[in-house]
């Protein structure tokens, strides 16, 4: 059911506009998290455009279809793009992102009924059980597609994120495939400064899991760190994927600072943003 595949100069096209989609959406509210969307843009991409079966013909139950699950809600801008462009609805939605009654909220919800999200999700530290969750439905219902999940590596310091992470271990749940974005960030700064997280391939290894590491802002890393999670699945351990990212990538004024966590460009550095992601054949919404 996969609808997309696409080769790396084409992904790199995409991200580039869904970038441009980000840096738009939030400069036109003034309020967004605009650095860890374009930090995990490629993360996105690949997997709505290369690596997921899905339909876009939108069922909440997700049967026989692989599921995504946002943990990090806060990092919408990209999610919301990144359906648009691969078909789930129409991209000029994009223009009423956090507006009253818009269905595309700061943080994905689900009474407004949009394409592609079955929970809402932002309060940080739940999407891992969520996620262990629906592949246990699947494992019930003989269903062998995968469920794939996000997270924060700031978020990684909720104790339920370890919780969950043994729950998967003990029970088997080789049909997950968690990714943690490692960009070093939260709100209030680095994560080493804040709660340091340590050797997260060790503890995820104790913990049980099978461990990969990519290149989250590289398609030449992480196409073929999804395929190796695949080959991983159905070995008897879920699988995590800890993908080096920075935060704000492809506007070099945001790269690598916690400071764009949650702040919005003005006009001119929207505009110097969307020099910088220069697309041959750019749709803007």
């Amino acid at each position: 059911m996969n609808p997309h595949n696409k080769s790396i100069e084409e992904l790199n096209q995409i991200a580039s506009q869904v970038r441009r989609d980000i840096v738009r959406m939030v400069h036109a509210v003034n309020s967004g998290h605009p650095g860890g969307s374009l930090g995990c843009t490629d993360y996105m991409v690949s997997l709505y455009f290369k690596v997921m079966n899905y339909s876009t013909d939108f069922k909440m139950d997700g049967t026989g279809e692989d599921l995504f699950f946002l943990s990090n809600g806060h990092i919408s801008p990209v999610w919301y793009s990144t359906l648009a462009r691969a078909g789930f609805f129409d991209v000029k939605e994009l223009a009423t992102f956090r507006k009253l009654n818009s269905r595309l909220q700061g943080h994905p919800a689900t009474e407004e009924g949009l394409e592609g999200i079955r929970i809402a999700s932002g309060s940080l530290g739940q999407g891992l059980s969520v996620a262990i969750g629906a592949a246990q439905a699947k494992k019930l219902n003989k269903d062998n597609s995968l469920v794939y999940v996000l997270m924060g590596d700031g978020e990684v310091e909720e104790g339920q994120v370890w919780e969950a992470a043994m729950y998967a271990a003990h029970n088997k749940m080789d049909n997950v495939i968690a990714t943690i974005d490692k960009n070093g960030q939260q709100i209030d700064g680095s994560t080493d400064q804040v709660l340091g997280l340590g050797d997260l391939k060790a503890k995820f290894e104790a913990f049980g899991w099978h461990v990969l590491e990519a290149n989250g802002n590289s398609f030449e890393s992480l196409l073929p760190a999804f395929d190796e999670a695949k080959a991983a699945s159905g070995k008897g351990k879920p699988v995590m994927i800890l993908m080096d990212t920075e935060m704000g990538f492809g506007v070099d004024f945001m790269m690598g600072s916690h400071k764009w966590h949650g702040v919005a460009p003005n006009d001119e550095q929207l505009e110097i943003a969307l020099q910088q992601l220069a697309v041959e054949k750019a749709s803007d919404y």
